[in-house]
């Protein structure tokens, strides 16, 4: 049986092909192209049937186009976000987190094995190539099963139990994967800020596959840009999380036009995308984003001047005073989002330390109990967040359908005197001279907490956490290290605890993938070496040897499993129950607060929202295409 989740048609209103961009002026900054006949005109850019954007619907008003979006990053690499925060996928989620066709017109789901993706007629590339089942079928063909660039198969990602699906090219426009066990992660994957990659455009990359493109011009071609062979080549010019060649064909709604290095990087709108407002007008509204490169340390003190017209990184909520306080001064909007994340500080003991006592410490739950009963939350939340966070362990919050309020109480109360007898149940009776407890060999339990050094707060969390330790007999030493050395140190087992942020999808429905709450990912660093084993297909990192970690990998294959909302919600609950016992990782607070600083003339932007990486996709669900500007002609 299929259910109303498994088959979505049409989302929304959509307008007859006869009427798109009719009665509408050619956009001003693509007319001249228009008129030499180098793009066609835009009722002729659009698919037949665009995706509709309601904005009326939505409670925001239709806008104009034009004008152009400065803001800033720390760094070359932060050109990342404009992917992330424009957030055209196959399926994306809405504000409420509903999955929704996007730059598919609809897809059909049996079972949770069966799907098939129908594309919109006449969609097309950002350079104007045909976005067809082809982009499908070359990277599935030619890339993921190529044994060349993928030995051992095509990645874990794909596979289900191990296997990956069968791949049909139905028509030019219909393709469908089919796997044998259920697939409940496919459609969330494909949602993802850097989503699952099932297809890429074939007409540009096929120059530099060798089955497709001439073997002189793929030889200069990696000459050129400085890699070994075509592998590295294609890997180097399809890169998407990190869009830095402008000649890459998009679907997003601004083409990069900057290849780095640069001060700034620039993206126009791509004329070809498939979101059109209730009256016809092609999104997106803006023309231009301006990234400005910056020093990290002074992007709040930009802003607050107006540098900046859209801001989120680089600020805290440390910042809103002097943000407000700029208000006025030079015409900026300061909004306070609130934070998806589990925690906004969370401590990661490493459960694979290779020092064999700290790890026979941090693999006991009663040391976990004991730190985690010693954290005041509520002075954290007055010194760092003025009481406007919520002292809680690191678990999902209130916005979420998952959410318990014993999961968020779970050893959170401040309770030195328990910690003090937990530990000294744990066997760490003994005290140095300085009141330190000492470790069965005779050390002081001086535990190195180390992080990548980009973040102030987790710097100030620490600060006050080191005193609150004190109290139990635990010392603790910050240290910061570059974050490709620190993840390192961390896979080599030298990290006995890390700082670092909570659950990143503290709003996630039954639906969602739990993978956060198991260990399947090396980046998870209370267990980077359980996480390295389960994403290498077992064949790095090491098997999980304590029972309640193992219990929950059998809980979150038995998600992958599963067929229907109600066993997944079930799923969830015994996975948030066994955290929440565990106390794998130590909560500080959640629900705090993200200034959100834009121009007093950009439109559309909620005054109220959440925001987060995954499932928000920063700015993402709330569809920037459809920010405009009031200056704007």
């Amino acid at each position: 049986m299929i259910t109303r989740r498994q088959t979505m048609a049409l989302m929304g209103a959509t307008l007859a092909s006869g009427m798109v961009g009719k009665g509408h002026a050619e956009t001003d900054s693509l007319a001249d192209r228009v008129a030499a006949g180098e793009l066609p005109a835009m009722a002729d850019r659009l698919p037949k049937v665009p995706r509709v954007v309601n904005l009326a619907a939505m409670g925001r008003e239709p806008g104009r186009q034009g004008g152009t979006i400065r803001s800033l990053i720390a760094g070359q690499r932060d050109v990342r976000y404009m992917p992330v925060n424009g957030y055209a996928r196959l399926v994306g989620y809405d504000m409420q987190f509903n999955l929704q066709p996007d730059v598919l017109e609809r897809y059909d789901v049996v079972t949770d094995r069966e799907f098939t993706l129908y594309l919109r007629e006449g969609h097309r590339w950002s350079d104007g190539s045909p976005f067809t089942a082809e982009d499908f079928r070359f990277f599935w063909d030619d890339i993921a099963n190529n044994p060349e660039v993928y030995p051992d198969g095509p990645p874990v990602e794909y596979l289900v139990n191990g296997k990956p699906p069968v791949f049909e090219v139905l028509d030019e426009r219909t393709v469908r994967y089919t796997w044998e066990d259920p697939a409940p992660e496919f459609l969330p994957n494909l949602a993802r800020p850097a989503g699952l990659r099932v297809m890429v455009p074939s007409a540009y990359l096929k120059a530099f596959h060798p089955r497709y493109g001439e073997p002189a011009a793929i030889e200069a071609a990696v000459a050129e840009n400085s890699v070994d062979d075509w592998i590295a080549l294609y890997q180097k010019l399809s890169r998407t999380n990190r869009p830095e060649n402008p000649v890459l064909p998009t679907l997003e709604p601004w083409i990069p036009r900057t290849a780095p290095p640069a001060d700034q990087f620039i993206f126009v709108r791509n004329p070809f995308f498939h979101r059109v407002d209730e009256n016809g007008v092609q999104l997106p509204y803006i023309d231009r984003h301006v990234l400005g490169v910056s020093s990290a340390e002074i992007i709040t003190a930009k802003t607050a001047t107006g540098e900046s017209d859209l801001q989120m990184v680089g600020l805290d909520f440390a910042d809103y005073t002097l943000l407000k306080q700029a208000e006025d001064i030079h015409s900026i909007r300061v909004n306070l989002w609130k934070r998806t994340q589990g925690s906004r500080v969370a401590l990661a003991p490493n459960l694979n330390c290779s020092d064999a006592g700290f790890r026979a410490m941090m693999r006991d739950v009663r040391v976990r109990r004991a730190m985690s009963l010693a954290v005041n939350r509520d002075e954290i939340n007055l010194a760092l967040f003025y009481g406007l966070a919520v002292p809680s362990a690191n678990t999902l919050l209130p916005d979420s359908p998952l959410y318990k309020p014993e999961y968020a109480q779970a050893y959170a109360s401040h309770d030195p005197d328990e910690a003090n007898r937990l530990l000294d149940e744990a066997g760490f009776q003994e005290r140095n001279a300085s009141g330190v407890r000492l470790l069965p060999d005779g050390r002081p339990a001086n535990i190195i907490v180390e992080s990548a050094g980009e973040s102030t707060l987790e710097t100030d969390v620490l600060q006050l956490i080191r005193d609150h330790f004190r109290e139990i007999g635990l010392a603790i030493f910050p240290r910061s290290s570059q974050r490709d050395v620190f993840r390192s140190r961390a896979l080599g087992g030298e990290v006995v605890m890390s700082v670092l942020g909570g659950l990143d999808n503290g709003v996630a429905t039954a639906d969602m993938s739990p993978a956060q709450l198991a260990p399947t990912l090396d980046d998870q660093l209370q267990w980077p070496l359980w996480g390295m084993h389960f994403l290498s297909g077992e064949s790095k990192g090491e098997a999980p040897d304590l029972p309640e970690a193992q219990k929950l990998l059998s809980l979150f294959k038995d998600w992958r499993m599963s067929e229907t909302t109600e066993e997944r919600a079930a799923i969830w609950a015994s996975m948030l129950e066994i955290n929440a016992d565990q106390v794998f990782t130590i909560g500080t607070v959640n629900g705090s607060l993200q200034p959100v600083v834009s121009a007093g003339w950009l439109k559309n932007l909620p005054d109220v929202a959440l925001y987060g990486y995954d499932p928000c996709s920063m700015l993402g669900v709330y569809m920037p295409d459809t920010f405009w500007s009031e200056k704007a002609p």
